[in-house]
This record gives structure tokens, sequence and C-alpha cells, in this order.
């Protein structure tokens, strides 16, 4: 018998991401056919799904349901009232964004790219830690990230993300084993490497120039 799982949505950590609030469904429950994320807003006027205009293209298809409470939505610059209940579908590369009109407005934002199998990046773990990288907090970033990745250590992505913070901490014996784990996992990872400034502090290295140049015929 095929194993599932049973989750009540309240009972999902709650994370921020730009002031916007998440609950990450697709990792809680380890699906891995498609993206799909609980998204809250807790005051009236407050965002509940971020902006994404013509500058942040996306090629996933997204599949907004109000859950609960009420939202307005803004579509390629059209606005659709949305009460609970309401599905709206945006195409690849629609400009969107909502806000609530009654608090505790809850969507739910399922997700994929046509025509193409679904890439679970772990995105919904390493959104918590941005703000810390964003701020320069490399050293508290890494820290916290290892925790991340020995829990969750099917993402490459979080692998990379934590080299990128250990070579700008000077930890560079790290550095140089989470970011060969990464390309062990995902050709993608040795490409980034080569443009990646975050990489420049142990770029130098013997190490780091082998695991590009092993991406070379």
């Amino acid at each position: 018998m095929a194993a599932y799982a049973v989750a009540h949505l309240d009972e999902i950590e709650e994370f921020e991401d730009v002031g916007c609030f998440y609950r990450p469904i697709r990792h809680h429950l380890g699906i891995t056919a498609f993206g799909v994320t609980a998204w809250t807003a807790h005051a009236v006027g407050d965002r509940v799904i971020n902006e994404r205009d013509e500058d942040d293209p996306t090629a996933d298809e997204e599949l907004f349901l109000v859950l609960r409470g009420h939202a307005v939505f803004e579509l390629d610059g059209h606005e659709v009232d949305a009460p609970a209940g309401t599905l709206l579908f945006a195409p690849p590369g629609t400009a969107r964004k909502a806000s609530a009109r009654e608090a505790g407005t809850t969507v739910i934002l399922l997700e994929g790219a046509p025509g193409k199998a679904y890439d679970a990046r772990g995105w919904e773990l390493w959104a918590p830690l941005a703000p810390r990288y964003q701020a320069g907090e490399y050293a508290e970033c890494a820290d916290r990230l290892r925790a991340v990745v020995a829990a969750s250590p099917q993402y490459p992505m979080l692998f990379f993300n934590l080299a990128c913070c250990e070579s700008l901490s000077g930890q560079t014996s790290e550095a140089l084993d989470h970011l060969r784990h990464a390309i062990e996992m995902s050709e993608e990872f040795r490409a980034s490497a080569r443009d990646d400034s975050d990489l420049d502090p142990i770029r130098g290295e013997p190490a780091f120039k082998q695991l590009v140049r092993d991406q070379e015929p």
C-alpha cells in the first residue's frame, strides 16, 4: 500500500518571505510532483501574495485558491475580487499580486512548469534565512542552514547556498565540501559555481578549480 500523509494547515509551521507569511505544504507532506504553498495575511490590507512582474518572469503556471477570508488580486494590471472559494489561474509570465480584505485571508498556491517535471528546490526552507544573508550575516546564516540541510538533505540548492555562506564567512574547507556535495547531486551547480561571486573567496583554491574543471570536456 502506498504511504499517505495527513496534516491540518494550522499545524504546519509558518515562515516569512519578504513580508508575506507562508506554510510549506509541499515540503511538509513530501510532495515532489508539484509545488503547493499556503499564504496568509494577518491583517486587513496586508499583502498575501508578493508581487511578480515582467522583471521577474516565471515559467510556472500558477493556480490560486482563496481558502479563507477575502482577497483582491491584480493580474496583468486587472483587479479581481476574490472571496473565499475563488479560483484564479495565472499562465507563465503573468504579473500578479494580492492583498487581504479580511484578516486571516489564506490563499493556496499550486504551481508547475508546463511540459516539465517539477523541480523541488527547497526554496521554502531557504526563504526564512535569506534576510540574514542579505544583511551580510553569513556566519550565522551558515550555522542555521547547516541544521536545515542536515534535516532535509535532498535539496542541492541548499548545499550550494550553504557553500556560498561559508565561503563569505571564511570557512573554506566547509564551503568546498558542501559545494562538492551540491555538484554531485546536480550538475547545474558546477556551472553556477563558475559565476557566483559569493564563491570568489575560495576561487583560488585548487579543489575549487578542480570542481569547476570537471565540467569541461
